[in-house]
């Protein structure tokens, strides 16, 4: 990764931390509070030591230093507690922020771009990637406040005692943050290495259960195993990368960290014997300042050695950060937020010069006119590619457009888009039923709908045959579990007939299913259509038949318009019938 990208996204992850200010300023209080107890912590300790060994005194005389001491350990303690609840509830209210930007950015951008990558993809931006920036605002960064604040604190109490060994503190103190910097640049690299692999991982592991049955029936198993060790081995090789900089790294810090109390410890060695004489402002070293100068000594380090730990959190969220980053900030075309509503005149929809955009603003069919009058069936047909998903996502505001596309004398993109999607029904080649009973996914269709008119959409839609053997109280598991392909296509037309929509779309239906299947739902797609304005993908000649118009598409226009007996005389469509 580039270290302009870097930086970019350093500056993109602290500016997400405005919604949890206040948890990390209360971290780090809480953390400089805990570091003056320190100083105070080791002031008694070196007080009772000196005067033990030095003065002789019984350690009966120190009940009050004791009980302060005692004290202080305690409210390190629960000082310590505290910021691990204050860090966590900073992380947490940021890791629901960005889930909620997430979602609020894959509900703009509609389910077309959501295709675009496999689900696995997905789970792992909004799970993994989200968790890994968790700690980043939990720990590293209230951590980079302390790690200058707490050496502060250390160094305001031992100048005023010895100032040479506050400059050996402070010359040592620069050796940390320098190589923490150059060990943090290539764990930032490997780590969105890392994320990356997973992803793809991810992806081909879900797809590859989805099509499990495939990959059998056509002997792939074999090769899509190893195919997925190689990803896994990839992965692993990957996790290692990064485990290898995380503990070279914190070799490093520990070096420099014993060598730096090394040097202060032969410091007072020297002195004490009497071959160091400068330090003190000319007053004796006493035995109480050398052991409290080299009891502040680790504890001075210690923050950014911390800050060297968690230095790895922030490696981890600049690797997750990328691809939140750039898909959070991705320039696409916005669905519709008309808020007109929908006149309750007959349907009536006309398209002039209609340009339908791709959610990244490219064009997908040429201008198209057309009209579709209420009650009116209209089949539309093309070769894969002609534009026929796009004109019917168009209409179900998924994909945005140029030109005018009017419903009942309102352009579309004026309309309230809620109350228009009301107005539709859809089926389409792969219906999906959510995790929960028959009844809770029928009833998706309308949740006010009585006892009786669920019995009548089961009859309409050839489903009571198996519902009422299954019962409606069956659960349904991800993916459609223990449903055929014709009998969940069943469910998805029982769920349309009790929206009683104005407007059916219907994808084809029946591309998926066997013979017998295929007659059962087209019988339930007679009833569904009767009395309402319908426009169907097919390619089924019955179908197709029976339409009041057939429109041609090919290369995103509409070439053809009419009956079936005239088109299938000449032109593209006789073409397309030839194929078949």
């Amino acid at each position: 990764m580039e270290k302009q990208r870097q930086k970019h996204l350093q500056k993109w992850l602290r500016q997400q931390q405005k919604i949890v200010k206040k948890w990390l300023y209360l971290n780090v209080l809480l953390g400089t509070i805990s570091s003056i107890l320190l100083v105070v912590q080791m002031g008694l300790l070196a007080t009772i030591l000196h005067e033990m060994i030095v003065e002789h005194r019984s350690p009966s005389a120190f009940i009050l230093e004791l009980g302060l001491l005692l004290g202080c350990f305690v409210g390190r303690a629960v000082l310590l507690w505290l910021r691990e609840r204050t860090g966590f509830k900073a992380g947490q209210m940021l890791r629901l922020h960005l889930r909620e930007q997430v979602m609020h950015k894959l509900a703009q951008i509609g389910p077309m771009t959501i295709q675009q990558r496999p689900a696995g993809s997905w789970a792992t931006l909004m799970l993994e990637q989200v968790e890994n920036i968790h700690n980043f605002y939990a720990r590293y960064l209230p951590q980079q406040y302390l790690s200058v604040i707490v050496p502060l604190v250390i160094l305001c109490a031992v100048f005023p005692l010895n100032w040479a060994a506050g400059v050996i503190l402070f010359a040592t103190l620069p050796l940390l943050p320098i190589f923490m910097a150059l060990a943090g640049i290539k764990a930032a690299e490997a780590n969105q290495k890392n994320i990356g692999i997973l992803s793809r991982l991810s992806g081909q592991f879900l797809d590859s259960l989805k099509g499990l049955e495939t990959i059998r029936l056509f002997g792939q198993a074999q090769k899509q195993t190893d195919h997925i060790y190689q990803q896994t081995e990839a992965f692993r090789l990957s996790t290692m990368d990064v485990l290898k900089m995380a503990f070279l790294s914190s070799a490093v810090l520990e070096f420099f960290t014993a060598i730096s109390i090394a040097v202060m410890a032969v410091y007072f060695g020297f002195t004490y014997l009497g071959d160091i004489n400068f330090g003190s402002y000319d007053l004796p070293v006493t035995l109480f300042i050398g052991f409290f100068c080299l009891m502040l000594a680790p504890e001075f380090y210690q923050p950014l050695r911390e800050l060297g730990v968690y230095y790895h959190d922030k490696a981890a969220a600049i690797g997750a950060a990328d691809s939140l980053e750039t898909f959070l900030s991705e320039d696409v075309l916005a669905q519709s937020k008309g808020t007109q509503p929908l006149p309750h005149s007959e349907l009536n929809i006309v398209a002039k010069d209609c340009v339908i955009l791709s959610p990244q603003g490219k064009a997908l069919t040429e201008p198209l006119r057309f009209e579709i009058k209420a009650n009116q069936h209209i089949a539309l047909v093309g070769q894969s590619g002609a534009g026929k998903s796009s004109l019917m996502n168009m209409l179900l505001g998924f994909l945005s457009y140029q030109g005018s596309v009017k419903i009942n004398g309102i352009e579309l993109r004026d309309l309230d888009m809620a109350q228009w999607r009301s107005t539709l029904a859809w089926v389409g080649q792969n219906p999906q039923l959510m995790r929960g009973t028959l009844r809770d996914n029928i009833l998706l269709g309308n949740a006010q709908a009585s006892e009786t008119e669920l019995q009548q959409a089961l009859a309409l839609s050839k489903a009571d045959e198996f519902v009422y053997r299954l019962g409606l109280a069956r659960e349904i598991q991800d993916g459609n579990g223990g449903l055929s392909g014709g009998q969940a296509q069943r469910i998805a037309i029982a769920r349309a007939l009790l929206r009683q929509s104005r407007l059916l779309l219907l994808d084809e239906p029946t591309a998926s299913l066997d013979m017998q299947s295929e007659q059962q739902v087209l019988t339930a797609l007679h009833n569904l259509s009767r009395e309402q304005t319908t426009l169907m993908i097919t390619h089924r000649v019955e179908d197709l038949k029976v339409c009041d118009e057939i429109w041609v598409m090919k290369h995103g226009q509409i070439i053809q318009r009419g009956h079936f007996t005239e088109l299938a005389l000449q032109g593209f469509f006789a073409e397309l019938l030839g194929n078949q």
